[in-house]
């Protein structure tokens, strides 16, 4: 049974539009133009136990809005969701008991006390046993190594360590799902690298259910094996993201001393991709990429050449783009 369903959600946000200037101040003390955004539209989806699902989408897209349902900070305009058998927006207190909130641009720290206070504080406002929370504490700072940094002000401490922090405070209470919200977003590559890394093991550990956005495919790629796709409120793709993966289109690149090239040729074959002194790349379709090739190696003397999958950035981006249309 799904411990995440959504149905038919969606969230329309108001607000008026107002020109620059006195004398438009002045207008709207008297009428004020109502615009209306649809940040979400009919979106319906669901999300197994256990499960770590990639929710990707460009920026505006509804992603962090679809997470403040989920989270009951927002309520929708329309549809019915449940987590884990609660409806977030009446936020009740066993509901807020097993769900966590980690988003990067928000800090839940206190700037100028130790972490160890600021976890603390949760201890108490979710009500953990005492033998508890130091074992689950115990198990994150071991987990993330940062067992001799409880005791500094957070305010000295890294970008990197902070998040660390503030994912272990997030998780003290053990939550059943968590919403992640672009987690290594600032962080270093080694950083990232201990971010993905937690997340994957606590996910093993405590065969918790993640939901999470990221503009790094790297996170995608190593934690997720499912993902949705949102472009401009709705969804355009939910899936495998083996099936994103796999793509019949191909990046053949070659290089010659002197390039001279016939344009409309190559075109018949696929899109120029790039085009630099002494070398191009095409996007040829898979089964085109004999003939290209062999008409390349009539054609021109090749100094080098390669076939590569198109990257899965560039296919997100396709259903970004055809989710925009």
């Amino acid at each position: 049974m799904p411990i995440i369903e959504a149905r038919h959600i969606s969230k329309k946000f108001e607000f008026y539009k107002k020109e620059e200037g006195i004398k438009s101040s002045f207008k709207n003390l008297f009428h004020r133009e109502k615009l209306t955004k649809d940040a979400v539209k009919d979106l319906s989806f669901s999300v197994e136990e256990g499960e770590i699902v990639g929710f990707l989408g460009p920026n505006g897209a509804g992603k962090t809005t679809t997470l403040k349902l989920l989270s009951g900070i927002i309520y929708p305009t329309s549809g019915e969701m449940r987590v884990n058998g609660y409806i977030p927006w009446k936020r009740e207190t066993l509901f807020k008991k097993e769900i966590a909130v980690v988003m990067a641009q928000k800090n839940q720290l206190w700037w100028d006390l130790p972490a160890n206070e600021s976890i603390l504080l949760n201890k108490h406002i979710y009500e953990i046993p005492d033998a508890e929370y130091k074992k689950t504490l115990s198990d994150l700072v071991e987990i993330f190594g940062v067992k001799d940094l409880l005791s500094v002000q957070v305010r000295r401490l890294s970008l990197g360590e902070r998040m660390k922090f503030e994912i272990i405070s997030s998780l003290i209470h053990k939550p059943k799902v968590i919403f992640l919200d672009e987690p290594t977003i600032g962080l270093d590559l080694m950083a990232q690298r201990d971010m993905r890394k937690f997340i994957k093991d606590y996910n093993k550990h405590y065969k918790s259910t993640v939901i999470l956005t990221s503009h790094y495919m790297q996170d995608i790629e190593e934690l997720c094996s499912r993902a949705m796709i949102i472009s401009q409120g709705e969804k355009v793709y939910d899936g495998a993201l083996s099936d994103i993966k796999r793509d019949n289109i191909k990046i053949l690149s070659f290089s010659v001393d002197h390039l001279n090239f016939d344009r409309d040729e190559l075109i018949h074959f696929g899109k120029i991709r790039k085009e630099e002194e002494g070398s191009v790349s095409l996007e040829v379709v898979h089964n085109q990429v004999r003939n290209c090739l062999t008409y390349l190696l009539n054609k021109y003397e090749l100094t080098d050449f390669s076939v590569e999958d198109l990257p899965i950035e560039d296919k997100i981006l396709k259903l970004y783009e055809a989710g925009a249309q």
